[in-house]
């Protein structure tokens, strides 16, 4: 059964709203809503007020590229390799796509889907698509053709524009589609100028950069109907179960916009580099707050240390981000052999709690780190550790511990608390004491596309809830301990996955680690570390030492009981994927002595 946006967002129980009227521009006086009778207090209710053009914008981001193509027409908006535009240019080239995507037959509610790396078409397609009127979807680029056909079909995208690079996994997926008997989306191409001509495109329809030309740059843009009116999909990265489909509204991206570049201490003019996935939060509403700041965006199309230190060299980058992956995998390049940066970098990180050695590191290097919190739900960025000057003080290793804490909600939530799930209760402010991270507020969610009973369970008792584990400290900083899911109870105690890989991370030879539980006869359940160590390290430790390491730094019952040496599986936004080795943990079954070990 197919259930639209309008009864999934408005049939919710726990808050009732209407979508605001759109008003005529035709006159002032039809232009204007008119006081009827209301309850008192109420705007309606008081002599001479009106709402009116002259007053009210439905918030969307869309004005975020109308503006800074009036104030900064000529300034740099993109550089991906030798390409530039400037901001006009970027105006044009949207309006001109959103006008070739109406002549497809695209219009209000209808989903465009991409699959495609950070590419100057993916930044592009964040304005064109709701300056449309329809609903963008970004894929993740690292999905098989067979869960790619999965959310095409689920989402019911009407165009998909892939990557050439991804172009196998696309025709893979519409062949599934096929099979299947579903009407497979229109194909369009992104082409650049490494694309190989060798590239068999005779079953493509449209090209990219030909589309866009097809287009008028007079278009007039398709506006939202309402605030509420979704501007995009964003399909949950799949690390704890089968993705959903994530709904955010025009006035959430908006706001988010705007909170993200406030936590982000972003000025007007930053120079950002993309690491972080298009596809991943929409790229934590950057695409639409570097525009609100009038900045320069620097693409790539592949993350590594080189390309990270080349750009920033290069464009004078300001600002970056990118989950604790990208972190370690800058802090165990060989090119951190080199300098410190001439310049300080804004690094904000999300994902899992960075280890304080990783952090510390960064440092040295010149960039300063944030950690963030949030979740697709929350649009990304929910909360960020606001800094306090009297941490300045702080010995190194204890300001590192302060960064990572994820510390407290930006200004486009409501409220964040940690609460007993049961009870409803909120948790003292021990630094002890876990529960369970809810939000509440403009930034979260409008629910989960076609799916109001996910929906509805997500926010239930007028709450979204995380599913992660927190405590609260006694100056309100929050701190994630765990996901609900990864918790591990032995002999009754409650053990932080997170505290333990804290610990692996500060052996000398570990590169990456994750800590699972393992089902045991006696205890219930054990800890069991999986670990990389890094190059070069492979036998300089064994799972004895690590154990030991790990008895040395942690009370016993919290020491890993097993410890297996192996690549971490990982999702495209550099997530450790817990449930591929909770399933591997549990195959083990209980340990049958006082520890085993196990090298891969």
């Amino acid at each position: 059964m197919v259930i639209s946006f309008k009864s999934m967002l408005w049939s919710c129980s726990l808050r009732q709203f209407k979508p605001t009227k759109l008003f005529s521009a035709h006159n002032s006086r039809q232009n204007c809503n008119f006081p009827q009778d209301s309850d008192p207090g109420s705007w309606e209710s008081i002599e001479g007020l009106l709402q009116c053009s002259a007053n009210f914008a439905l918030l969307s981001p869309i004005s975020f590229l109308e503006r800074a193509a009036k104030v900064c027409r000529d300034r740099t908006s993109l550089v991906y390799g030798s390409l530039k535009y400037s901001w006009g240019e970027t105006n044009q080239r949207c309006l001109k796509l959103a006008s070739a995507l109406t002549q497809l037959g695209i219009s209000h509610g209808d989903v465009v889907a991409t699959l495609s790396p950070n590419v100057p078409a993916m930044y592009e397609l964040h304005f064109a698509v709701p300056m449309a009127g329809a609903i963008l979807c970004t894929l993740n680029s690292r999905l098989d053709a067979a869960m790619t056909s999965i959310l095409l079909e689920h989402s019911q995208a009407k165009i998909l524009f892939v990557d050439y690079q991804l172009l196998e996994i696309a025709r893979g997926a519409l062949d599934l589609l096929h099979k299947r008997a579903i009407e497979s989306p229109i194909l369009v191409l992104i082409t650049d100028s490494n694309c190989s001509s060798t590239i068999d495109i005779t079953s493509i329809s449209y090209e990219y950069e030909k589309l866009l030309a097809f287009g008028h740059n007079g278009f007039d843009i398709v506006r939202p109907h309402s605030e509420s009116d979704p501007i995009s999909i964003n399909y949950t990265s799949g690390t704890t179960s089968r993705p959903k489909g994530v709904v955010y509204s025009h006035r959430g991206a908006y706001l988010n916009s705007l909170a993200t570049v406030l936590l982000f201490r972003m000025d007007l003019y930053p120079v950002y580099l993309w690491n972080v996935p298009f596809f991943h939060c929409n790229g934590w509403c950057l695409p639409w707050g570097v525009a609100a700041q009038f900045g320069t965006n620097i693409c790539v199309r592949k993350v590594t240390p080189k390309n990270i230190f080349d750009n920033i060299t290069e464009h004078n980058v300001t600002h970056m981000a990118g989950a604790p992956t990208v972190l370690n995998m800058i802090v165990n390049s060989e090119l951190t052999d080199r300098k410190p940066l001439n310049q300080k970098v804004v690094v904000m990180t999300g994902g899992s709690p960075p280890p304080p050695q990783i952090l510390y590191k960064m440092e040295e290097l010149g960039f300063s780190v944030s950690h963030l919190y949030g979740l697709t739900e929350t649009y990304g960025p929910g909360t960020f550790c606001a800094w306090r000057p009297e941490w300045d003080s702080l010995p190194p290793e204890e300001r590192s511990k302060m960064k990572a804490r994820q510390g407290v909600p930006h200004v486009g939530l409501e409220e964040i608390d940690v609460k007993d799930p049961d009870t409803m209760e909120s948790v003292p402010n021990d630094g002890k004491t876990m529960g369970e991270i809810m939000f509440r507020g403009n930034t979260v969610m409008s629910g989960y596309y076609r799916d109001l009973k996910a929906t509805e369970k997500a926010f239930s008792d007028g709450w979204f809830h995380s599913g992660d584990l927190a405590v609260k400290h006694p100056d309100g900083y929050i701190e994630v301990k765990d996901r609900l899911k990864d918790i591990i109870i032995s002999g009754g105690e409650n053990i932080s996955s997170v505290e333990v890989e804290t610990v692996l991370y500060s052996h000398p030879a570990v590169l990456e680690a994750a800590v699972v539980a393992r089902p045991d006869d006696h205890w219930g359940q054990t800890p069991c570390a999986f670990v990389k160590l890094k190059e070069g390290f492979e036998f300089d430790a064994d799972a004895q030492e690590i154990i030991n390491f790990c008895r040395d730094h942690l009370p016993h019952y919290m020491a890993p009981k097993t410890v297996i040496f192996q690549d971490m599986p990982k999702t495209s936004t550099g997530k450790i994927q817990k449930y591929v080795l909770r399933e591997k943990a549990r195959a083990l079954g209980s340990i049958s002595g006082p520890q085993e070990y196990n090298k891969l």
